[in-house]
């Protein structure tokens, strides 16, 4: 039964994906609420027809009272049996299979299917941004917004059918079965519910706000923890465990005033709901005991204004929470949307075509791009790189070497000029297959928290295992994977690594991320100090690994240690985002420029950071 429910709505269906979604919360919600439509419906209709039962049911009581007081036992079951029976039947079989039905649909049909929809298309969605998107927010904030609004929203929707559309529909019940009993019995209910109507707005106006400052400022010390979390070596190296608790305090104190004022709010909403329950119970009860007394209103209607009006005032604070909690949760959703609904600013062009990959030659166009500022960067950059050829880039920090390798793999779209791969202009092919054509090697060799054999098959996942042990062994990684044993147990190829690596040293991260690109076997290889991380005598035997894996390649190196690109077909100095030299490694040296400078200001084959005098 429960499988049943469970599979009404498919949350990974396939979907048309948006690089604009709804910026405005109603929309944003009815865009994953579409699958979702008719089961909606049904626990709608299944709502009502559960709060008109329940009326029903105290109506029902209150004849029984009657039907009671007209005689004797033997008289009444005589009479009134096959009703009683009745009633017994529709309490112990109809009612529970109603509510199994309405609780069915919202705990099993909804529930579950709804929250995982979001976060799957959601995450889908955050996936397709850029790298400067990520670049520009804390991991932190991002992944807490993508985990904070499936619940919400969720949450929201469950309050819809479970609550309020309940509620609504009991009200209304109450107010049809008092005025059938004597119509003077409906006016002090509603009176009663233009007051609570008036209590619940003053509420929800104000928790909706306060709701989202207090998510807004949970994100905060999310972003905030996960950052000192990330960056733990640092914290520990410059001894700043105090600083740290400071920063994180303040997020903290922040998340604990706004959600003070937040609670503010209920308190004085349960003190006003208190006194408007009472001035509901003595209206409704004390003016049918008055008809009772003027012989206008019998015992039985007494006992069913009572048993209304208790009920109603035990469900006011139920209802009026769950109000609160659905505009606190659309408060969550609005705060998620700041990052979930935002548009996709680098796509692919409407025409874009795979990459029509033939030779590899690479030709740059007065490329410039300054990331928004005016300065820094590139600067009107023209290069050609023909199929095959090892260019090594050279220049000091800030000169816009990784903001060319940044601009050829399209992390960003440049501000101007463009970049060509085989005549064919990188911004009118698709993302995927360009970067499927590109191998890159970066300084920063972060891994994935997974297993050994999962990163280096990153780079080709349909590899066999033996092609996998073959690139470990080309980056000389082999030998120190088959020692490896994490806190699991797990050994070898199996052995997790940690966050970003954590567990291995920098060296055989290196080793690990060089053996990912060997695997990929891009036509196009890009080196942004490869090597940087390991000791010369490891940096020898890659060397010697690399030369073969560039064999056919077109390469694109960065390097500060000169040596390591010396014997390059040519090199391209870059300075202040100009390209300033470029010939070989002899030739640079005869014309005695900037890249001699460099040289022969090396120590142990590194550029200095300072202009040469």
């Amino acid at each position: 039964m429960f499988r049943f429910f469970e599979t009404l709505v498919d949350p990974f269906m396939p979907y048309e994906q948006s690089d604009v979604p709804p910026g405005r919360l109603g929309p944003f919600l009815w865009t994953y609420a579409r699958p979702f439509r008719r089961i909606f419906a049904v626990a709608i209709l299944l709502s009502i027809v559960v709060a008109a039962v329940e009326v029903w049911l105290i109506h029902a009581m209150g004849r029984v009272v009657d039907i009671l007081s007209t005689g004797t036992p033997a008289q009444v079951w005589d009479e009134q049996g096959g009703f009683l029976i009745a009633l017994a039947v529709l309490i112990l079989l109809v009612r529970p299979v109603l509510q199994g039905m309405d609780t069915a649909i919202l705990n099993n049909g909804v529930m579950p299917n709804f929250g995982t929809l979001i976060r799957w298309r959601s995450h889908a969605h955050v996936l397709r941004q850029s790298v400067g998107w990520f670049e520009n927010d804390f991991a932190g904030r991002i992944a807490n917004r993508i985990m904070q609004t499936p619940p919400a929203a969720g949450e929201a929707v469950f309050q819809v059918f479970d609550a309020i559309a309940f509620a609504v529909a009991y009200t209304l019940g109450a107010v049809i079965l008092l005025n059938q009993a004597d119509p003077r019995l409906a006016l002090p209910l509603l009176l009663w519910l233009v007051l609570y109507a008036g209590l619940v707005r003053w509420t929800i106006t104000r928790v909706g706000p306060a709701s989202k400052a207090a998510s807004d400022a949970r994100s905060a010390v999310t972003g905030r923890v996960v950052d000192a979390y990330t960056n733990i070596h640092s914290v520990k190296l410059f001894a700043h465990h105090d600083r740290e608790l400071a920063y994180a305090r303040e997020a903290i104190e922040e998340t604990r005033r706004t959600f003070a004022i937040e609670m503010r709010i209920f308190t004085k909403m349960d003190i006003a709901l208190t006194a408007l329950n009472g001035l509901l119970i003595v209206g409704v009860v004390g003016w049918a005991i008055a008809l009772w007394m003027q012989g206008s209103a019998s015992v039985g209607v007494v006992a069913a204004a009572t048993a209304l009006t208790l009920r109603l005032s035990a469900m006011t604070g139920w209802i009026i929470w769950a109000m609160s909690s659905f505009f606190r949760s659309l408060g969550v959703v609005a705060e998620g949307m700041e990052t979930i609904a935002q548009p996709i600013t680098l796509t692919d062009a409407p025409d874009a075509r795979p990459l029509d990959f033939r030779t590899g030659e690479i030709r740059i166009q007065s490329l410039t791009h300054h990331y928004g500022r005016g300065s820094g960067g590139l600067e009107g950059i023209d290069l050609t790189i023909a199929p095959g050829e090892k260019v090594g880039l050279v220049g000091r920090s800030g000169a816009g070497k990784s903001t060319l390798v940044k601009l050829l793999l399209r992390f960003y779209d440049a501000e101007g000029g463009r970049i060509l791969i085989d005549g064919q202009d990188i911004a009118r092919v698709t993302q995927e297959s360009l970067r499927r054509h590109i191998g890159m090697v970066s300084q920063d060799s972060s891994l994935m928290h997974r297993s050994v054999r999962d990163n280096i098959l990153y780079g080709r996942p349909e590899a066999s295992e033996d092609e996998m042990i073959s690139a470990a062994e080309r980056a000389e990684a082999h030998g120190f994977v088959l020692d490896l044993q994490d806190p699991e147990g797990r050994r070898g190829y199996d052995a997790h690594v940690g966050e970003r690596g954590v567990k291995l040293s920098g060296g055989q991260r290196q080793r690990v991320t060089l053996a990912r690109v060997i695997l990929k076997d891009a036509p196009i290889l890009v080196l942004d100090e490869a090597t940087s991380a390991l000791d010369s005598e490891v940096e020898a035997a890659i060397q010697e690994t690399l030369y073969g894996v560039m064999e056919g390649k077109t390469v694109i190196a960065i390097a500060h240690r000169l040596s390591t690109i010396a014997h390059m077909d040519r090199i391209v100095v870059l300075d202040d985002g100009r390209i300033v030299e470029e010939g070989r490694h002899a030739e640079l040296l005869a014309r005695n420029g900037l890249y001699a400078r460099f040289w022969a200001r090396q120590s142990g084959g590194f550029i200095g950071t300072e202009a040469a005098e």
